[in-house]
């Protein structure tokens, strides 16, 4: 009897080994995430030139005392309260809030690197951080709340008015299409499958407009926007130049809204940025038509005006086109650089939610400059080669970084679909652009062929 048993319990073993076996071999056979599997790709590996200390937004060995209350206070104290996030060594920068993190990392060529795991983390914050105050920000033509949060982090609050399925009514003109706060989130990711790493971290969050808004606002306007709709659900309006009025209300559900949160640059007080005229930017007018609409030639123009007639600026503008193009972003008027780093640096890819209101429809006036210039940089195009294949396919890759937010499903799966499609159209532009100018004449080469880097040209 004893025999027996013992002939039973080894079978068993057998049996849980033969079966850890298998399963181990099953996920070793198992694809990888595509994901995981693009930022693994040498494409999405290359370094950025040494930075030196002019190539760094702030410098954490100088005296700069970066004082946590500056949601509180106009600015970062550069005085007293020596006691608040002295940047003394990496002990103390660890203990930063991600926020903080996120600014000091902005240099020359990003606003945050691929492996800066603060990224992840300030994501994470702007969905589970205690909201403490509320504001609506001034300027703008819809609806946009600044929200602090416990740990003195701030982000521009943009609220659902849309939903995932509808586009942008046919007979809406651009500069009145509604702002979306899931574009918002879309843009994000985009960007950084790009690898641009242009677009400030976005994340969703389902909002408590009771507890979270309405109770912890000074702000008396938006205040006494509140009212409870006849289905009883929480609602306000605010104040702003387009649909804020009780016909255009948000309502809660029934007093919960969806919206993005998109963390805070560092205040311009410390970091000043310029604000620049994008030259396609269209004419916001009902009957008027921009210059380079009616200009074949227009991009010859803007080439022997300064920033554009030296550096990169004209194939950051590219990039940019490219980007607004996969989303259908018309609305460009203008973009931003930090001041600190001159014409040699990025533009930062700020308001992005008039993008994806139309799968149906592909915009192509928005690739006017890069049909124009046809210029582009040889990074930015091996990239999209790489998007367009299957294993790459850009939106796969969309709907698996997606997915990871707070509010997903973030964008209708015609949308998705919408960017492969837009993908081929850039790259057959591109393509067209070869033939007629030639290779050299229109890939940039920013690759550093010594080594396997990118320049400062990028």
């Amino acid at each position: 009897m004893k025999m027996l048993l013992v002939r039973k319990f080894r079978v068993l073993i057998l049996m849980v080994f033969l079966v850890a076996c298998t399963m181990h071999i099953m996920i070793d056979l198992l694809p990888a995430a595509p994901l995981a599997a693009l930022f693994r790709h040498p494409l999405y590996r290359a370094a950025l030139p040494p930075l030196a200390d002019g190539d760094l937004l702030f410098n954490v060995n100088s005296d700069i005392r970066f004082n946590p209350r500056a949601a509180e206070q106009p600015e970062w104290q550069n005085e007293d309260h020596h006691e608040e996030f002295l940047p003394t060594g990496e002990t103390s920068i660890d203990s930063y809030p991600n926020w903080l993190k996120f600014h000091i990392g902005i240099n020359r060529y990003e606003l945050y690197s691929r492996d800066n795991p603060a990224i992840e983390a300030l994501l994470q914050d702007l969905v589970s951080q205690k909201i403490t105050s509320v504001a609506m920000k001034s300027g703008g033509t819809q609806l946009k709340l600044i929200m602090t949060f416990q740990n003195y982090g701030q982000a521009l609050f943009k609220p659902m008015k849309q939903t995932r399925e509808q586009e942008t009514p046919p007979d809406f003109f651009y500069f009145s299409d509604y702002e979306r706060h899931n574009a918002e989130i879309a843009a994000f990711h985009l960007d950084r499958i790009l690898d641009f790493r242009r677009v400030p971290p976005v994340a969703g969050r389902l909002v408590n407009m009771t507890r979270e808004i309405r109770d912890v606002t000074r702000d008396k306007k938006l205040w006494r926007t509140f009212f409870i709709s006849p289905a009883n659900n929480i609602c306000f309006y605010g104040e702003c130049s387009y649909y804020c009025s009780t016909e255009h209300a948000l309502c809660g559900k029934p007093d919960q809204i969806e919206g993005s949160l998109a963390a805070f640059l560092p205040d311009l007080s410390l970091a000043k940025r310029k604000t620049w005229r994008n030259p396609w930017r269209r004419s916001y007018h009902k009957r008027k038509k921009a210059e380079w609409e009616v200009d074949p030639d227009y991009c010859e123009e803007v080439k022997q005006t300064p920033p554009y007639d030296s550096g990169t600026r004209i194939l950051d503008i590219m990039d940019m086109t490219v980007f607004d193009f996969l989303m259908g972003n018309m609305d460009r008027h203008h973009y931003e650089t930090f001041e600190k780093f001159g014409n040699e640096t990025f533009i930062i890819h700020l308001d992005n939610g008039r993008g994806f209101g139309k799968y149906s429809h592909d915009e192509l006036s928005i690739l006017v400059p890069l049909n124009q210039c046809c210029r582009i940089r040889k990074s930015t195009y091996l990239r999209l080669q790489l998007l367009a294949k299957e294993e790459y396919k850009l939106s796969l890759l969309m709907k698996e970084s997606l997915l990871k937010d707070k509010i997903a499903p973030i964008l209708y799966q015609p949308h998705l679909e919408a960017m492969d499609r837009r993908l081929r159209i850039v790259l057959k532009a591109v393509s067209d652009c070869i033939e007629k100018d030639g290779y050299d004449n229109v890939v940039e080469n920013d690759f550093n062929t010594d080594a396997d880097t990118v320049t400062t040209e990028r």
